[in-house]
C-alpha cells in the first residue's frame, strides 16, 4: 500500500506546485522614455548631468503610485526595468541634448580637467500619480563647474492629467513630466548662453 500511496502523493504535490505557478501574476517592466526628437548635431555647450537624488520611497524596483493622503501603494507585479534614478538620469540627458543641440554631455561624477560647461543637479522631492493627476515636483540647480558659479536655482512643480492610475499610464506621464522640466532647464541654460554672448560683443 505504501509503494501506491507515495507516487499518488508526489503526482498531487507537483499538481498543486503547476498549478501555482499558472495562476501567478505576470510581470511588467517599465522605463521613462526621453522626448522623440532629431539626433543632436552640434558640440557646444557641453553638459554634465548629475547627481540625481530621489526620495527613499522612491527607492526601489516596484512602482510606488496612487498617494492618497500619507498612504502609497506599491505594485506588486509592476516594476522599473533600471534604478529610478538611473531612468531620471538618462532621459534627462537625452531631452536636453536635443533641446540645446549638443552631443557633448556627460555624467557626474566627471574628471575634474575636463568640466562641462554647465553642471545640472536634480533633487527630485516627489513623484506622484493617481486616478486623476502625475505630478513631479524637483529642486534643480544649473552651475559652471569649472569655478562652481550658480547660473540658476529654482523649484518646478509640474502636474500632468492622467485619465487613470494604471501602472501602464504612469510611465509616459513621468515621461512628459521629465520633458517639461527638462525644457525649463535647458530654457535656463539657452538664456545664459544668450546673455553670456551678449556681454562679450560689449
Amino acid at each position: 500500500m505504501s509503494k501506491t500511496i507515495l507516487p499518488l502523493a508526489w503526482v498531487l504535490s507537483l499538481a498543486v506546485l503547476l498549478a501555482g505557478c499558472g495562476s501567478s501574476p505576470r510581470s511588467n517592466y517599465y522605463l521613462l522614455t526621453a522626448e522623440q526628437s532629431p539626433a543632436p548635431s552640434g558640440h557646444t555647450p557641453s553638459l554634465g548631468i548629475g547627481p540625481i537624488e530621489i526620495p527613499e520611497y522612491l527607492r526601489r524596483g516596484n512602482l510606488v503610485y496612487n498617494r492618497q493622503g500619507n498612504k502609497l501603494q506599491v505594485a506588486s507585479s509592476d516594476s522599473w526595468a533600471e534604478p529610478l534614478a538611473d531612468g531620471i538620469e538618462r532621459v534627462l540627458a537625452l531631452n536636453l541634448a536635443s533641446l540645446l543641440d549638443t552631443q557633448d554631455v556627460r555624467y557626474f561624477p566627471w574628471h575634474p580637467k575636463r568640466a562641462p560647461d554647465y553642471g545640472i543637479k536634480i533633487n527630485l522631492l516627489a513623484m506622484d500619480a493617481s486616478d486623476g493627476e502625475a505630478t513631479l515636483t524637483a529642486e534643480w540647480l544649473v552651475y559652471r563647474p569649472a569655478d562652481a558659479e550658480p547660473v540658476q536655482r529654482r523649484l518646478s512643480q509640474l502636474q500632468l492629467p492622467l485619465a487613470s492610475g494604471e501602472p501602464a499610464q504612469i510611465a509616459p506621464a513621468y515621461s512628459k513630466l521629465l520633458y517639461q522640466l527638462s525644457e525649463t532647464i535647458a530654457g535656463a541654460i539657452a538664456a545664459d548662453r544668450a546673455d553670456s554672448g551678449s556681454e562679450s560683443k560689449d
